[in-house]
C-alpha cells in the first residue's frame, strides 16, 4: 500500500478511535462555529491533524497525555515545524 493510502486509513481508524478531549471539541466544532465546516482526522501528507477547516486554512492538533510519553515529543516537534 502506498504512503497516502496508509494515511487516509491510519486517518479512518483515528476517527473510530477519538480521545476524550477530541470527542469534546468535535462536539463543538461539528456544529459550524461562525459558519466554518470543520473536518476530524484530515489526512495531510504524511500527517493526520486532529481537526481542520479548509476555508480557514486552519490545522487543529489536540495534545493530551500520549504525547507527553515516549518518542511522541520528539515526532511533535518535528511535526509542527
Amino acid at each position: 500500500m502506498d504512503a497516502p493510502r496508509l494515511t487516509v486509513a491510519r486517518a479512518r481508524r483515528l476517527r473510530r478511535a477519538m480521545t476524550p478531549p477530541e470527542l469534546r471539541l468535535w462536539s463543538a466544532l461539528r456544529r459550524r462555529p461562525e459558519g466554518r465546516k470543520f473536518r476530524r482526522q484530515h489526512p495531510l501528507g504524511p500527517y493526520v491533524l486532529d481537526f481542520y477547516c479548509d476555508e480557514a486554512r486552519l490545522g487543529v492538533e489536540v495534545d493530551g497525555l500520549a504525547h507527553d510519553l515516549g518518542s511522541a515529543p520528539a515526532r511533535d516537534r518535528m511535526r509542527d515545524a
